[in-house]
C-alpha cells in the first residue's frame, strides 16, 4: 500500500507519469511550492514600495505582482521596478527579503498533503532537492520553518548558477548533485518561470496553482496542474508509479 490508497484519482482527469518508473528523485521549487509564501512577499513588497512613493503611492496589486516579480530573481526584479537605477532595485530588494523574513517566521505553514508526499518519499528512499530562485536565507528560513531541513539532500539555488529559472541551470545542477536521470525525476512547481525551468530540463512539472492562474501556468506546458498535494490527480499519479514498480 502506499499511504495514500484511501484517495483515489479524479474519474474526470486521470494524468499518467508511468514512464518516470521506477521513479529516482523528486525535486521541489520552494515559494509557492512548499508553502503559499507568494502573498507573503506581496505585502513585503506592497509596503516598501509604498514607503517610497512607488506608483505614485499607489500599492501595487496580486495582478501587477504575478505579471512582474511572482517566480523571478531579485536581478530581474530589481530591473523591473527600477530600471534607471537597478543598483538601488537590487538595494530595495534586500530591504524586501530582510522584510518578508521577518513575516514569514510567523506565517508559514507547509501546503496541504506536502508533509504527507514527504513521508511518501522518504519510505521509498527517493533523492531530493529544492531548487529555488530566492536567496539562501530565505530559502533556508522556510526549509527550516517547515521541519524539512534533513528532508533535503541538496538546496540549488539560482544565484549559484550560471543563470537562474526560468533556464535549465538549476535544474541540471540538482540533477547531477543527485547523480539522477531527467528520466526518472519529476518537478513540483508553481511559477511559469519555474515550470520552465523544468521543462526545459527535460523533465516532467507539475504545477501548483497556488498563486497563479492555471490558464497562466498551462503556457509553460506543466504535465498537469494540482491544487495541493491532497490533490486526488497526484495520488492517483503515485499509486501507479508505485504499482508499476511492484509488477
Amino acid at each position: 500500500m502506499n499511504g495514500f490508497s484511501d484517495l483515489t484519482s479524479s474519474e474526470s482527469s486521470k494524468p499518467s507519469l508511468s514512464h518516470l518508473a521506477p521513479l529516482e528523485a523528486i525535486l521541489f521549487d520552494v515559494d509557492g511550492t512548499l508553502c503559499d509564501s507568494d502573498p507573503i512577499h506581496l505585502i513585503a513588497f506592497q509596503e516598501l514600495l509604498q514607503q517610497i512613493g512607488f506608483n505614485n503611492g499607489v500599492p501595487i496589486d496580486e495582478k501587477f505582482f504575478i505579471a512582474n516579480i511572482a517566480g523571478k530573481h531579485n536581478s530581474e526584479i530589481a530591473l523591473v521596478l527600477f530600471p534607471d537605477d537597478v543598483a538601488k532595485g537590487l538595494k530595495f530588494c534586500e530591504d524586501k527579503e530582510a522584510l518578508f523574513r521577518k513575516l514569514v517566521a510567523e506565517k508559514v505553514k507547509p501546503l496541504d498533503g506536502l508533509l504527507k508526499l514527504t513521508k511518501w518519499i522518504e519510505d521509498r528512499g527517493l533523492k531530493r532537492a529544492a531548487v529555488t530562485n530566492a536567496p539562501k536565507e530565505n530559502a533556508e528560513l522556510i526549509i527550516s520553518k517547515l521541519g524539512l531541513t534533513d528532508f533535503f539532500q541538496a538546496v540549488i539555488l539560482g544565484s549559484e548558477c550560471e543563470f537562474p529559472k526560468p533556464h535549465p541551470g538549476p535544474y541540471l545542477k540538482a540533477l547531477e548533485v543527485l547523480n539522477v536521470s531527467k528520466e526518472h525525476a519529476l518537478v513540483f512547481e508553481d511559477s511559469v518561470s519555474g515550470i520552465k525551468a523544468g521543462v526545459a530540463a527535460g523533465m516532467p512539472v507539475v504545477g501548483l496553482t497556488t498563486g497563479n492562474p492555471a490558464s497562466v501556468l498551462m503556457q509553460a506546458r506543466p504535465a498537469f496542474l494540482i491544487e495541493n498535494y491532497a490533490d486526488p490527480k497526484l495520488l492517483g499519479v503515485l499509486e501507479e508509479l508505485d504499482n508499476k514498480k511492484s509488477s
